[in-house]
């Protein structure tokens, strides 16, 4: 404890052990002449945003009316940790933390452009947050930059430091952490013990091998009720999909997007479209769960010209359902028109069919 309090104090006071890219001279008077500016002058956040972060004017504008946006949101949400900014007092101590935090002017820039709510963040409440990220977690200044550019918003909500520490040794890394962060940051505010922990434990006890994996590519499953979650592996699991093999990650995807009634109209689509039975269409469903996830219009294009002009039969479609996952412009059609090319120049081999060939990108 005194370890950390001798690490916190630098931080909180003007002089700081952590280098500054910023020159302490130079960042006093750059934030001192926007004080000044702001004195005899209703605040204004586009100007600051261009006299103290360097923003060009264009840019300035367009992070202002995003302030507003979120703003707006986060009231309505009655979150209550934003304020109104009356002057530069706050936003020159988030801006001087941020530097003495190691992050350069152009890194504090482009952070503040991402999350300008940033400057709205309580000083005593994001200090010791930020702190914990290099003390704790053992984060380095590109570390917590990057770190910033994604979850900052996580940052001004609650001590992220236990939740990032968790989730790095949960995916493995810091960089896998972060690209979870970066497709849903909100699991970064969730009760550990009361929510991600439970939901973790309940996909072990239906058998996922790679828990991790799976909730890599879809991180929201970790935000949500235990009770939710329980239901979402049943109903992926009864798609056919066994919890062991690799499409499940798939399978999880689609009934955490998707109603069950969405779904059952989508294997009825399946049904009259192709003229297969029930258990037809639940073999190629638990084959390749993403073809649950197209829409009508885009299943249809694809299965009218795998029929029509390749003169496939449907059968021959629901047995191989991975012909519908491919994009049909980048995969399917020009690969039948290499078939035809090459089938006039006697150049193929007659055993040779498009199901072969579009497993090959180009």
């Amino acid at each position: 404890m005194l370890r950390l309090q001798n690490h916190r104090l630098p931080l909180l006071s003007a002089a700081s052990t952590l280098p500054s890219p910023i020159h302490p001279r130079t960042c006093h008077l750059l934030l001192s002449t926007s004080t000044s500016t702001t004195s005899s002058a209703p605040f204004s956040l586009k100007d600051y945003l261009v006299a103290a972060c360097g923003l060009a004017l264009t840019q300035a504008r367009e992070v202002s009316k995003k302030d507003v946006h979120q703003l707006s949101i986060e009231y309505k949400k009655e979150k209550v940790s934003n304020f109104r900014l009356s002057s530069a007092s706050n936003p020159d101590a988030i801006l001087a933390l941020l530097s003495r935090a190691g992050l350069s002017r152009a890194d504090i820039a482009a952070v503040v452009s991402v999350e300008p709510l940033l400057l709205r963040t309580n000083m005593k409440k994001l200090a010791p947050r930020l702190l914990a990220l290099r003390d704790r977690v053992g984060l380095c200044t590109p570390q917590i930059t990057r770190f910033l550019l994604v979850a900052s918003r996580a940052l001004r909500s609650c001590d992220v430091a236990p939740r990032l520490e968790f989730f790095i040794s949960f995916y493995g890394s810091f960089d896998r952490a972060l690209v979870a962060a970066k497709r849903n940051w909100c699991h970064l505010s969730v009760s550990l013990e009361r929510v991600t922990k439970l939901n973790i434990a309940l996909f072990h006890q239906r058998g996922v091998p790679d828990v991790a994996k799976v909730c890599l590519h879809d991180p929201r499953v970790l935000t949500f009720n235990p009770e939710r979650v329980k239901e979402f592996l049943l109903r992926a699991v009864q798609l056919g999909v066994p919890a062991a093999s690799p499409l499940f990650r798939q399978a999880v995807q689609i009934v955490t997007n998707f109603s069950s009634e969405k779904v059952a109209a989508k294997l009825e689509f399946f049904k009259r479209t192709l003229g297969c039975s029930e258990s037809e269409v639940s073999i190629a469903v638990s084959k390749m769960p993403q073809i649950l996830g197209l829409s009508d219009a885009t299943l249809l294009r694809k299965i009218e010209f795998l029929i029509n002009e390749v003169a496939m039969q449907p059968q021959y479609i629901v047995q191989r359902p991975i012909l519908l996952a491919f994009s049909l412009e980048k995969r399917p059609v020009p690969w039948h028109h290499v078939m035809k090319v090459l089938q006039e120049k006697g150049s193929l081999n007659s055993n040779t069919n498009l199901f072969q060939l579009v497993h090959y990108t180009e």
